[in-house]
Formats: structure tokens, sequence, C-alpha cells
């Protein structure tokens, strides 16, 4: 306790520490709402807990880097940004295949025949990923160093950070906008409330559960694409970050886009003063706010029991 109080009465005596660590605090969550969003978007839709959804992640770092190496020496800067959304894109194509052909033919059996497959495909995909790119870290630094660094309230912070942060807030923006705002969004929640009556009213519901998991494996790649120059893509990295967003959804509610987006401030702000204070059990600490709200508030903050 006398280590986090000198920690924290540290951190608010210098402006430039706490202004980096507030940007920290808002980067973890832009990543972390980014993966935790689809895996509630297509648990809200369909009801499955794609225990896979970690790995969609990885492979959109894997692609992103991938094609960075390719591209760099023959594309021009600015343009290198656009290959960001290789990663999410070619994650979103494996997402509209994987349902129709996978995930279909199981609705109407047990949940446990869910988590089976999609725990199946976590391993399949983590092979995958050693078949292709070999057991070595794929690295590409060039955004970040493209765009450098600003000064901000006396904290020097790579303006590549400060660009994820705004990816992430577009993405809460855009996917609030694009549910709750239109025409599609209308049917989607229909869909994920009453999928018998939304049916027998002339929903396509095949349609709209393929284009909900696209969305929820576009969400995840786009993940996966923004953190790559940053901190590679590496074998593992998609089950800590599965870990990482089941906290999430916990603390903010399964299901519930709202629940992502405080769910994931909470626990970036958590990880990244834990990380500062107390590293030795920064994990730890999260792991014991996802149990207090379980034993508090089941269904999460903003979740519907």
């Amino acid at each position: 306790m006398t280590a986090f109080v000198q920690c924290l009465g540290f951190t608010l005596s210098s402006a430039d520490i706490l202004t980096a660590q507030i940007l920290n605090s808002l980067f973890y969550a832009s990543i972390l709402f980014l993966i935790a969003s689809g895996l509630t978007l297509v648990y809200g839709v369909m009801r499955i807990v794609n225990l896979a959804h970690g790995n969609l992640f990885a492979l959109g770092a894997y692609v992103t880097g991938w094609a960075l190496g390719h591209a760099v020496g023959w594309v021009s800067g600015p343009l290198l940004f656009a290959l960001l959304l290789a990663g999410a894109i070619a994650v979103a194509a494996v997402g509209a295949v994987l349902e129709p052909t996978l995930l279909r033919p199981l609705y109407k059996r047990a949940e446990e025949y869910q988590l089976l497959i999609t725990f199946g495909l976590l391993l399949v995909l983590e092979d995958m990923m050693h078949w292709l790119w070999g057991p070595h870290p794929l690295t590409s630094g060039a955004l970040p160093d493209l765009v450098g660094s600003a000064t901000i309230f006396g904290a020097t912070y790579p303006n590549y950070n400060i660009l994820v942060i705004a990816v992430g807030f577009a993405a809460a923006v855009g996917l609030w906008a694009f549910v709750y705002k239109t025409r599609f969004g209308v049917i989607l929640r229909a869909t994920s409330q009453n999928m018998r009556m939304a049916s027998a009213l002339g929903v396509n519901v095949k349609r709209v559960y393929v284009q909900a998991f696209t969305i929820g494996c576009f969400m995840a790649g786009l993940g996966g694409a923004v953190i790559m120059p940053i901190s590679g893509a590496v074998l593992g990295m998609g089950i800590e970050a599965l870990i990482l967003a089941f906290v999430v959804v916990v603390v903010g509610g399964l299901g519930s886009l709202e629940g992502a987006l405080i769910g994931a401030i909470i626990v970036g702000l958590v990880r990244t003063l834990g990380i500062m204070c107390f590293p030795e059990i920064e994990l730890a600490v999260l792991y014991l706010i996802a149990a207090v709200v379980l034993l508090v508030r089941p269904e999460g903050l903003f979740g519907r029991a």
C-alpha cells in the first residue's frame, strides 16, 4: 500500500508522467475495445462465445506485418497506413467463410459444441500462423518511425499511439452509429432479441448472422493490425488478447457495446497503473476486478441478466 501511495503521489506530482500514463491508458483501451467489441457483437447477435476470437486478432497482426514487410521500399509513406486495413479485411474474409461452414451447423446444438468448435479453431489458427510465417516474430516499425513523436503537456509521446487512440474512438462511434442509427442495425438488434420473430417477418437471419460475424472478425483484425507496428506479431499473442477481452466483457457486460467501451477504459486505466506501480501483480489485479464484478453484478455493468 505504501508503494502504491508513493507511486500515485509521484504520478500526480509530475504533469508529463501523468499525461503519458493517461495516453497509455487510452491506447490500451482502444486496442481492447477493438477486440472486445467484436467478441460482444458476435455474442449479442448470435449467442456464441467465440474462443477463436483472440487468434483472429493475431491473424490480423500477422497479415498486416506480412503486407508491410513486402511494401516497405515499394510503397510511399502515407500509403503504408492504408495497409493497416489489409489485416482487418483478410480476417473479415476468413470470418465470412467460417460462419456458414463451421458455426452454422451447430446453432441448434448445445453450447458445448460451439465452445469446442471455436476452441479447435483457435488451435488450428495458431498452427496455421506457425506454418505460414514460422516461429519468429514479424516486426515492422516503419509506421511509428514515419510519424515521429509530439510533445503534449511536457510529455513526448509517439504520434502513432495517438493515431491508434483516434482509430479506437472512431471505431466506437462508427459501430454505435451502425448498430443504432441504420436500417441494418435495426434488423441486427431485432434478430438478437427474437430470431424467430425476425425470421417470420421476412428477415434473412442467415445473412444477418454471417454479416454480424464478419463485422466482429473485422474489428478483431483491425485491433491486431494497428498493434502490430508497435508490438510485432508473435505466436501466442492471441491467447493473451482473448483473456483480456474476456476481462473487458465481464466488467462491461457480454453483449453490450457500451459495456465493451467502458470495460476497455477501466481495464486500460487499471493495467497502466498496475504496470507502473506493481508490475508483479498487474494481471492479478485485473482478474480480481473481474471476480468482484461477477460477485456483485454477474451480468456486468451494462449487461442484461
